[in-house]
């Protein structure tokens, strides 16, 4: 396995750090994932590096356990950027057909990109990636491949996903103190949905729903690309803290009973429930099987009524015929798809990862899995010598940077 033939997909989560290491080989379709492991992580709330120092350990450590396991040094990564300060917003985009024949070139694509990046934002708000919708040609809209058709007026629309300088610089610093470079950065539910999504949702339009420990990611699709992103404040520690309030325990016994005994749903008669060990601090304690499912059902529902509000908000409840795929640690208790069915009221499952190998089929993993992808993806299309937008702009707009320690 050479070393540079290695991808490697950093997602820096509330209450997991995860890292995973991947690799193409030329006669398999799949990308097959060598490593992919996580971590308690510190310095993270809500998905924001509040404290680089204690993350940049955390990371580092991730780093050494990955690079045991391939056998190489690993030295850039891609990175997922999460937390409430993540927004998107539309944009448009017009130049001149650039050559005398009117012919649209790759390049008049570029330039249209680069023109709709030009928004006016507040001094510490930055893009993180802008994604092409759709092109217009001399006023003709809902074009999705402009390059070789002929205009005087090319037009681009877009969705530009932005967020808090500060934050985003906080990510950047860990990373690097953990002696990495940042190959690019994207948002952790828009990776998890090149993962666990496929091109016939998007397609059809689809949701994926991406519940960590802090927030829950919303990313939805329709004909075939990005039309809206939002990060919520809520996740699946809520689920803990809800369970330690109810039953009047400690936070660590709280989430084993959420791991271990959870669910959402509980029918017939009550069964009590103790969790196995002697010497911890739940030894001998027994709890209501009902009840524990009662708060953890509760909670999931408020979490996936937040997202349904939000899908309200730009028009799409109950309007996507392609589902709801749940992904993230917060969807693995038995019974989250059918309390799901009944709040958004479409089809909605737990998210399988698509086209890797090597690899357990864990809906927490679809984050770093497809950050590994997109950074994939790019290799390919830097070898190739494409353009560094996809050929008419229908793919995500790569921003590819290298941070460098100072």
């Amino acid at each position: 396995m050479a070393k540079s033939s290695l991808i490697t997909g950093l997602d820096i989560g509330t209450s997991s750090i995860k890292i995973a290491v991947a690799q193409k080989r030329p006669e398999e379709e799949n990308l097959e994932i060598t490593y992919a492991a996580g971590q308690p992580s510190r310095g993270v709330r809500r998905g924001v590096v509040v404290d680089a120092e204690a993350a940049a350990k955390c990371i580092g450590e991730a780093l050494k356990a990955a690079q045991l396991a391939v056998g190489h040094d690993l030295e850039e990564v891609h990175i997922s950027v999460n937390g409430g300060h993540i927004f998107c917003t539309r944009s448009h985009g017009l130049v001149s057909v650039s050559r005398a024949d009117g012919s649209i070139s790759a390049e008049d694509v570029d330039r249209v990109l680069q023109a709709a990046r030009t928004i006016s934002l507040s001094s510490n708000k930055e893009i993180v990636d802008i994604y092409p919708r759709e092109f217009a040609v001399d006023g003709e809209s809902g074009v999705k491949d402009a390059v070789g058709m002929k205009g005087v007026r090319l037009e681009a629309e877009v969705l530009i996903v932005a967020g808090f300088t500060p934050y985003l610089k906080n990510s950047d610093q860990a990373v690097l103190r953990a002696g990495l470079e940042v190959a690019n950065r994207a948002p952790a539910v828009i990776a998890a949905a090149g993962a666990a999504l496929s091109e016939q949702q998007k397609e059809l339009g689809a949701a994926v729903l991406d519940v960590g420990a802090g927030t829950t990611g919303l990313a939805v699709y329709e004909e075939g690309d990005l039309s809206h992103i939002a990060i919520l404040p809520i996740g699946s520690a809520n689920i803990t803290h809800d369970i330690a309030i109810g039953l009047k325990v400690d936070v660590e016994t709280a989430e084993r009973l959420k791991v271990e005994k959870g669910m959402c749903a509980f029918k017939g008669a009550d069964k009590k429930i103790k969790l196995a060990g002697e010497n911890d601090k739940a030894a001998g304690a027994i709890f209501s099987q009902r009840l524990v499912s009662r708060i953890i059902q509760e909670r999931v529902a408020e979490i996936f009524e937040l997202a349904n509000k939000e899908l309200k908000k730009i028009g799409r409840e109950k309007k996507l015929p392609g589902g709801i795929v749940l992904v993230g640690g917060g969807v693995k208790v038995p019974g989250a798809d059918e309390v799901a069915k009944k709040v958004f009221q479409l089809t909605c499952a737990v998210g399988a990862l698509r086209n890797f190998s090597n690899i357990e089929d864990d809906p927490s993993l679809a984050a770093v899995c497809g950050l590994a992808r997109a950074g994939w993806k790019e290799k390919e299309e830097e070898s190739a010598g494409s353009s560094r937008f996809s050929a008419g702009g229908l793919g995500k707009i790569k921003r590819f940077f290298k941070i460098f320690v100072p």
